[in-house]
């Protein structure tokens, strides 16, 4: 692998990470009612890490190979999904379009997944916990959606101009 994709990739990754510190749970989300099985606010930051890490390496491995362009057409695609839902889910309040950010995000993060496979096999198992974690952040997107339906219409009436 060469070093300087790595850290190339890291640096892309990282930007996208940076949408968590622009765009902050703070007060409204920690208002909203959650599911029982809601991983602990510390673990993110965590999981993150290891995880743009992973995606950064999976990246770099495929970069340096020869027909490699598809693989990173989907590399770029997840990271920019990556990077919007963030901005809708806490930024904008809303749920069911995050929701949607985020399915689309696990479909490029699969399809991705099985680009790099064909490229680098270590590249494509590098994908599996994102993958994972994408699978639990859907799953707990759609729970917040559920036992708050009316969120998307609060976040809608905060936004509404007075008249």
């Amino acid at each position: 692998m060469i070093w300087i994709c790595f850290f190339v990739f890291l640096a892309a990754c990282f930007a996208a990470g940076s949408t968590g510190g622009l765009f902050p749970p703070g007060r409204w989300y920690d208002q909203l009612a959650k599911p029982s099985w809601t991983p602990p606010n510390w673990l993110f930051p965590v999981a993150w890490t290891t995880l743009y890490i992973c995606i950064a390496a999976a990246g770099a491995r495929v970069a340096v190979q020869p027909d490699n362009a598809l693989a990173m057409a989907f590399w770029a695609l997840q990271i920019a999904l990556n990077t919007l839902w963030t901005p809708v889910f806490f930024g904008l309040h809303k749920l069911r379009l995050g929701l949607v950010v985020l399915v689309a995000l696990w479909l490029s993060v699969a399809v991705a997944m099985v680009m790099l496979w064909s490229v680098d096999r270590i590249a494509g198992m590098l994908f599996l916990p994102y993958l994972a974690w994408v699978t639990v952040a859907g799953a707990l997107n759609l729970s917040v959606l559920r036992l708050n339906p009316d969120a998307d219409a609060d976040a809608d009436a905060e936004a509404a101009p007075e008249v």
